[in-house]
């Protein structure tokens, strides 16, 4: 494995990365995690604890390369597909947030909305396709700085991108019916989780 130039930029490297991973998130289940939970929540909170996440999640793929494909899948997708469920029925007995809240009140729901959506994602993206290609390129090209910095921009692109379309969402349809559907998103993920494979 190449080890010159480790920590430095290489623009290439970076623009292919980006582009692998921006098109293979796209269509994955943590960018309609992320729709799902900005349609019900705060934008801008959603996409601070998913953005999170995934710079997490890419920095542990980049330290760990090709031993990230070795952890078990079953139990990667069984802890998944829990966290899912618990979410889908905390979602669904859950009550719309009032219109005017307090600032004070504001900013607790800010920080917990986050947590959740780390939580949320954080467990989604273990053993993740994406994941699991940021691992490979970092594996092949030795180049950690430029695959963690392309891969977390490319991910966060797209949880731009699915915020900002669950906020729209969020704000064209009765909030009520949009937590039942998110709570109905949350529970066929997590049983996709816990029956595939």
């Amino acid at each position: 494995m190449p080890t010159s130039g480790a920590l430095s930029l290489d623009i290439r490297l970076f623009a292919l990365t980006f582009a692998a991973i921006f098109v293979a998130e796209l269509p994955d289940k943590t960018a309609l995690a992320t729709m799902v939970l900005a349609s019900r929540r705060r934008p801008s909170a959603v996409f601070a604890g998913a953005a999170a996440a995934f710079a997490v999640q890419s920095a542990v793929a980049v330290a760990f390369g090709g031993l990230l494909s070795r952890l078990p899948p079953r139990l990667v997708r069984a802890g998944a597909g829990i966290l899912f469920l618990v979410f889908a029925v905390a979602m669904w007995r859950g009550r719309p947030e009032p219109a005017g809240a307090a600032p004070a009140a504001d900013h607790r729901h800010f920080w917990k909305t986050a947590a959740t959506s780390f939580l949320v994602i954080f467990a989604a993206e273990w053993g993740d396709l994406t994941q699991l290609a940021t691992a490979a390129l970092a594996a092949r090209y030795g180049r950690p700085l430029t695959i963690f910095l392309s891969a977390t921009a490319a991910l966060w692109t797209v949880t731009a991108l699915a915020t900002a379309l669950g906020g729209r969402l969020g704000r064209a349809f009765d909030p009520r019916r949009l937590e039942k559907s998110a709570a109905a998103a949350f529970a066929v993920l997590g049983a996709y989780f816990l029956l595939a494979g």
